[in-house]
This record gives structure tokens, sequence and C-alpha cells, in this order.
């Protein structure tokens, strides 16, 4: 299927001429986020590209992977190996999936059992989640100096009294998912407790199993709870804990050959212990955490690779608010990761200035020191911009600005198989050294009131020394020495036709190439996102359609490059509340059955229908 015959271009122009702004009593421009700078900041202020998911947004959406919500967001590719839970890498504009950077009310969601320590979100269900923020491009300074993207979720915070949910919903490829979630508290302590446990059926996910031919499935436990105690007016401590058991089953596993009947057996546990004082003048936050995870690979029910990661991790993050001039953030983070007996330390500390003498003008800079034990100290710095320019009482024009670096060490494990048995010329002959990162954007905003934003950025980003895998020969990991890139242009626009209808879509254009000139694998050049919503007056009844199409992306294989056929995918899905309590859902998905590949020789769901009932109470 070939993509619309338009692009947000068209849409921004169309949107341009016919609204006619209203005024408004919230201003987005006054909306806070926390991703950006680790504290709450107005948007206003903010001088990179965030993108923001509410609850009712994840919920319009109705898909039960979180990555096939994000992907619908500006310059978010996904690439996947077959079906729900299989292996999956998310990139933002163009980075490695493992230089995402997740975290779940504070937790830090990094796997270093995997062979990069980065996070597993094919086993994020989007049950749960109450709002997700992500900060596009190199973010090394105040979340680490390997984040190339952050994507920061957080649930619900428990309010007076008790509230809750259960959803069952079932479907094609024999799905069934249980979901619920009870929150409830008081002045002095809150909790919020989410649970979900899904299974699925699937699909025989990879062209080459021509023999068995069965079906891939998953199953997914997920239990996460957040637990908040209000010691004084001043202190608050939060317990976070996160437990999550994932079985997927796989083709394409080798143990003394390819074999297409493999389970990669997943657990993680994850707590984190936090307590933050805050008056008019300043705020200390101090966190404790432990991510422990448990990897499992089986061909034909026999072990084939085992794998031991835990990570913990100290955190501090002061702000001074009293000073004249501009606020003051600093912050520290000690970090063990442990790969089996493998071991590494990094110590952190970083400290940046935020503006405050002007109300159309705000600048930050700030710089971040990496001690890490193997590789050395590494100095990183981000520095941004925004403008306001008021053109009337509703409406304002953004311009912004950035420019960040960053630096990524070896993982153990990529060291580790270089020198290990597996390993093999040439990869065995390279001694990996860190790559090294920067991010420059610039972009401008406009805000009609709440009923229209538009956004457009430009944005070019470099790896130097990217280490990558050596598929052709399968030797270990190789260092692409020279400099890889991605640059490009991301457009974006949401309308609110009336009370009713909404319009949002975007578009990226992103050029990415290796040392050598090639094409970097698996980022498609053109990503487009269309969604349309329908709420009735009385807000009983609700439809959203979604289109995305994916342009333009090569894939490399032993012997060479093979070119990806471009496809257009449609979601729909309807909501109807028939009282306060219970409501019932339907959702197809891939609804023009498009067959395609976002991994060559791995193939995607066809079209797919579910139906669902959710009781809140």
């Amino acid at each position: 299927m070939k993509s619309l015959p338009f692009t947000l271009s068209t849409v921004a122009a169309a949107l341009l001429l016919s609204h006619n702004a209203l005024a408004q009593s919230t201003d987005p421009l006054e909306e806070i986020i926390v991703v950006a700078n680790r504290i709450p900041v107005p948007v206003k202020q903010v001088g990179t590209s965030v993108s923001i998911l509410t609850k009712e947004e994840i919920t319009a959406r109705g898909n039960q992977s979180l990555t096939d919500i994000i992907r619908q967001l500006p310059a978010v590719s996904v690439s996947r190996n077959g079906g729900i839970g299989a292996a999956t890498s998310l990139r933002i504009r163009g980075e490695e999936g493992f230089r995402t950077l997740l975290r779940f009310d504070g937790l830090k969601l990094a796997d270093p059992s995997g062979t990069q320590v980065g996070p597993q979100l094919q086993h994020v269900v989007s049950s749960g989640i109450d709002r997700v923020e992500i900060l596009r491009g190199p973010q090394g300074l105040s979340f680490g100096a390997d984040a190339g993207g952050v994507i920061n979720i957080t649930s619900s915070r428990g309010s007076k009294g008790l509230d809750g949910n259960i959803d069952m919903q079932s479907g094609s490829f024999g799905t069934t998912q249980v979901s619920g979630d009870i929150s409830g508290g008081n002045d002095t302590v809150d909790f919020f407790i989410a649970a979900s446990t899904l299974e699925v059926d699937g699909f025989n996910t990879r062209d080459s199993d021509n023999v068995l031919m069965d079906d891939d499935g998953y199953d997914n436990d997920t239990i996460h709870a957040r637990f908040g105690l209000n010691v004084s007016e001043n202190l608050r401590i939060d317990l976070v804990h996160r437990d999550v058991d994932a079985n997927a089953q796989f083709d394409g596993c080798f143990s003394g050959g390819t074999v297409h009947d493999c389970n990669s057996i997943s657990e993680l546990q994850a707590t984190r212990l936090g307590a933050v004082y805050s008056t008019e003048s300043m705020s200390h936050s101090l966190a404790y955490s432990n991510t422990e995870s448990d990897r499992d690979n089986l061909a034909l029910g026999v072990s084939s690779f085992t794998a031991l990661g835990e990570l913990e991790r100290w955190e501090y993050v002061g702000q001074l608010k009293s000073l004249e001039q501009l606020d003051l953030v600093f912050g520290v983070d000690l970090e063990e990761e442990s790969n089996n007996n493998a071991t590494r330390d990094n110590k952190g500390f970083y400290v940046e200035a935020l503006s405050k003498f002007s109300e159309t003008l705000f600048f930050t800079a700030g710089v971040r020191q990496d001690d890490n034990d193997e590789f050395g100290e590494h100095t990183s710095y981000r520095v941004t911009g925004a403008y306001l320019m008021e053109l009337n009482s509703t409406d304002t024009i953004k311009f912004k600005s950035s420019f960040g670096t960053g630096f990524r060490a070896p993982a153990p494990a990529e060291v580790a198989y270089n020198a290990g048995a597996f390993s093999s010329p040439p990869a065995s002959l390279v001694t990996l050294k860190e790559e090294n990162s920067q991010g420059f954007e610039i972009g401008v905003e406009y805000y009609a009131g709440t009923r229209l934003k538009l956004e457009a950025v430009y944005f070019d980003q470099k790896i130097e020394d990217a280490i990558v895998f050596d598929i052709a020969g399968f030797s270990g990991y190789l260092q692409d020495i020279g400099t890889s890139t991605s640059k490009g242009v991301e457009l974006s626009g949401n309308f609110a036709l009336n009370s009713n209808w909404n319009l949002n879509a975007n578009y990226t254009y992103n050029d990415t190439e290796r040392p050598n000139g090639l094409q970097r694998r698996r980022r498609p050049e053109a990503l487009t996102n269309i969604g349309v919503s329908y709420k009735s007056t009385d807000e009983r009844l609700s439809f959203n359609a979604f289109y995305r199409t994916s342009e333009d992306s090569i894939d490399e294989i032993r012997g060479g490059v093979v070119s990806l056929e471009n496809f257009g995918v449609l979601d729909i899905n309807a909501n109807f509340k028939i009282n306060e309590t219970i409501e019932v859902y339907a959702r197809i998905e891939n609804f023009l059955d498009e067959e395609y590949q976002e991994i060559f020789d791995y193939n995607s769901a066809d079209r797919s229908s579910y139906v669902g009932l959710r009781l809140n109470f």
C-alpha cells in the first residue's frame, strides 16, 4: 500500500486557514512537564522537544503494548521481531534502542542481563499508566551520559477515597487480557496498585520457519505498585515496586544451528525507595533503586543462554529556587551494573542553571562529569533556549533550540562477547571503546489557545564510533569508526475542530548515514501518523482511527543489504459507556490487512479484532 498522498505540511496549512481560535481558561504553555530538567517546569520555558501522552490518549489508542502507542508520536520508530512480546527496539530520532532511557515512577528500567544495557520495552503493557513524557534527542545531562532519548512514565497517584477499575478483553490470535488497578488515600498516605495478565497464542512470526510453521505466543504477568507517605508538610516518602514475568516464543535461536522452537523467559523485579524534602526556596530528592533481571533462552526446551543482571542506583537531585536570576538544579548518581560475573561502576555529577530573569526569554546551561571505572572520565553538557512571541490574547509563537552531548561505554556483555569463545575475527581482534554523541535542534511551536498546536523541528545528531553487531559474519561486536548521522525534520499538529472532533498528525523525515555512506539499518526515512477522534456531546460514545506509514527502510543480512517495503497500517476502535460503571469497547488493528515487515524475514500481525469490558468503581 502506498502512503497517503499528503504529509503533515498539507494538514498544517489547512488547519492554519480554518481555525478560529477561542479564548480558553487553560493555557497549554503553562502545562508542567518533568522529563526535560528532572524538576517541574512549564512548557513555555522548555527549549528541548517533548511529546506527551495522557491517560485519556493512551486509552483512546487502545493497544496492549505501550510501544504500539508511543510509535505514533513524532520521530519514534519501532522494529519488532514478530508479534507482541517479541524483541523490540524503539528508536528516537534514529538513536539505537538501547540508548533510549526508560523511567517508570522514578525507576530506571534498564536490563543489564541483555547484551546492551537497555530497556525491555516489549514487556511494558499499556494498562496502569497515567502519563508518558518523551524527551527527544541526546539527553546525557541529568539522566546519564548514554541517554539518547528519554521515556518517562508515571502511574496514577492515589487520591482521597477509593477508586479502581477492572478491564477484560479478548480477540484474535487467542488473545486474552485481564487487568485492573486500585488506588486510594488520605492526607497522610496514598497508594496505587495495578496488575495485568496477558496471554497470546500468536502467529508464525518468521518466513524462514517453513517446516514447523508453529504459532509464536506470549505470556506476560505484571504487577506495579506505588505507595506514598506524607511525613510532614515538607517531607514525602515514596516506595515503588515492579514485577514482570514474561515468556515469549520466537523463531531463530541458535543452538548448533538455527532452531525455530525457542522461548525467551524474562523476569524483572525492581524497587525504588525515595524521599523528597521541599520548601519554597529549595528541594532535595534522594532515592535508592535496585533492578534484578533473569533471562533464560530455550531451544527445543533446552536452555541455550542464561544471564543474570542487576542494577543498583543511588541518585540525588537538588534545586535552589531562591536565587534572584535563576534556578539551580544539581545532582549525583552512583550506579553499579552487573551481568553474570561482570560488574561496572559509574559515578555522575551534574549542575544546570535555569534562567528566570524574563517572562518571554528562557535559557538553560548545564555540565555533567562521569567517571566510569573502565573507560575513565567524560564531560557532557547541554544548552537550551526558548523565546515566546505573543500575537494576541490567545495566539503565541515559541522559538526553541538546544544542543547536547553524551557518551556511552561499551556494555560489559559486549566486551565479554568479543573476548569469549563465540567470537571470531574480525570482532575478536577489536578493542571496543566508548561512543560519543552530540545533537542539535531548532524549532518553532504555534499555539492558538487550547484548540490548535503546530510544531516544526529540525534536528542533526552524530554518533562517533558507533558499536554494531557483525550481521554479515556473526563474529561479535564491531566499531563503525567515524561519524554516523541522523538528521531531519519533525512536523506535528493537533487541532480540536470542535467539542466533538479532534485531528492530530505528525510527519518525520530522517536521513541517516553510516561512516561508509550507507543508510543506517531499520531506520525509516519517512514516518507519518494521522489520528482522528470523535467523542459525543454526552461523552458516552467515542471513536478513534489512527493511520501510520513507514517508508524507505533497509535491513542488513548475511550477504548484503535488503530494502524493506513501504507500508501503511490503520487501527480503529470504539468505546461506549453504558453508565458510570460499565464501558464496552471494540478494536480492529491493521484494519486494511497490510502485509509488512519491520525486520527482514519477520512477519507482522494480520488484521485482528478485540472486544472488551471495563468496570469502574
